[in-house]
């Protein structure tokens, strides 16, 4: 093999230079670099394992490559990784380097010297590729957690108003002047790693998102209300979402706290899933402010406690806009059963529904209520069964 070696030693140099012109044509990771990059580092990077491919020529029927060789390769591998490299990059530079030397052998050598050095080939890359991609995935592996790590710590300074720029350069993360702060609730847990990749998927960049408490950072002014829509989807649930928009990054604290008094709100009440913001429930989140008001205003609708079925009555028709028609349809009943039930609420509460300062008060007191008790506890249930006996009462 010592002539094979000699005479692939003498085109190394031109071998070196066909392969890092076929990775910028054929791989878009190095058609993108800088020449004085690819003739610098990845053309030194090629010549280094051409050097141990010669050396497997060399050494006649020794093992294709020793522990120092596969050493060398798992540290320029991690390098790589470190460095961004793509895997996919990786590997496709190890096949255009494996295809270019096979044809090179093909020219070079005589007939009885091609089966055992195509052999050393294989063999290099049967040991070489399998300590390559395991190297390399376990710095990206690394990376991503140290990544993780300053990113939540960007996340954690942006909602507390800290200082972020640093972190923002260390994360490589440009911290945009407007976001759409956003908190989530979900009706079961979802995989973190699914929620995350939904939210990069639409918007095209990763996304900031504490896992725990459940709040992202949008860029920019984007869509929630699809956004959401395209979540549920994709966690096979429903989902409720606030969101408040941050025109500067020293607003993201105060747009949070709104969010996430929003969510709460949404929750308490009971409203169905999709996205809120502070406008959908402005009466409500004024009406949620502890005090003797709020209890008095809670205590108006007390008469119907005995009553289920009337208070399941206004509700529907709270809901419903003081629609007769559509509340009679949508609870079943007769528009005189309905009529019924309104004045049985005016009668014991003491506020008639056909005066509107009066409706107003008892749609106020309604939600009053719902602030007062859980949302489980505000369902229909019983209501039905026991309609016909209390409407005879």
């Amino acid at each position: 093999m010592s002539d094979l070696h000699a005479r692939m030693a003498a085109r190394v140099g031109d071998l070196t230079a066909v392969v890092v012109a076929r990775c910028a044509a054929e791989a878009p990771f190095y058609g993108a670099l800088p020449p004085a990059t690819l003739q610098g580092e990845v053309a030194r990077s090629i010549a280094a394992v051409h050097a141990l491919l010669l050396r497997a020529l060399r050494d006649g029927d020794g093992g294709p490559m020793g522990p120092g060789d596969l050493t060398r390769l798992i540290e320029w591998s991690a390098r790589r990784a470190e460095e961004r490299v793509p895997l996919e990059a990786v590997i496709a530079a190890y096949l255009i380097g494996a295809e270019v030397w096979w044809q090179t052998l093909t020219e070079v050598a005589e007939p009885g010297e091609l089966a055992g050095a195509g052999g050393k080939l294989l063999a290099c890359l049967h040991a070489a590729l399998p300590a390559v991609v395991l190297a390399h995935q376990n710095a990206q592996e690394d990376l991503h957690s140290e990544d993780k790590r300053v990113r939540r710590a960007l996340l954690g300074a942006l909602l507390a108003g800290r200082p972020y720029e640093e972190l923002a350069g260390v994360a490589r993360v440009a911290v945009v002047g407007e976001y759409e702060v956003v908190a989530f609730a979900f009706e079961s847990d979802p995989p973190s790693r699914l929620v995350q990749s939904s939210l990069d998927a639409f918007t095209g960049i990763p996304v900031l998102m504490d896992h725990v408490a459940r709040i992202a950072l949008l860029p920019g002014r984007s869509d929630v209300p699809v956004l959401v829509a395209r979540l549920e989807k994709d966690v096979g649930q429903p989902v409720r979402a606030a969101a408040a928009r941050s025109s500067v990054p020293a607003a993201i604290p105060s747009a949070a706290q709104e969010a996430g008094r929003v969510l709460d709100l949404v929750r308490r009440l009971g409203r169905p899933p999709g996205c809120y913001r502070l406008d959908d429930v402005l009466l409500e989140h004024q009406l949620a402010r502890p005090g003797d008001g709020l209890v008095r205003l809670a205590a108006k609708l007390d008469p119907l406690e005995e009553h289920p079925y009337l208070l399941e009555t206004l509700r529907v028709f709270v809901e419903r806009g003081l629609n007769r028609r559509q509340t009679a349809l949508e609870l079943c009943v007769h528009r005189n059963t309905l009529d019924y039930r309104l004045q049985r609420v005016s009668a014991l509460t003491g506020l008639d529904l056909a005066v509107p300062a009066q409706a107003r008060l008892i749609q106020a007191a309604l939600v009053a209520r719902d602030l007062a008790e859980p949302a489980d506890h505000r369902g229909v249930t019983g209501w039905q069964g026991s309609a016909g006996a209390a409407e005879s009462g």
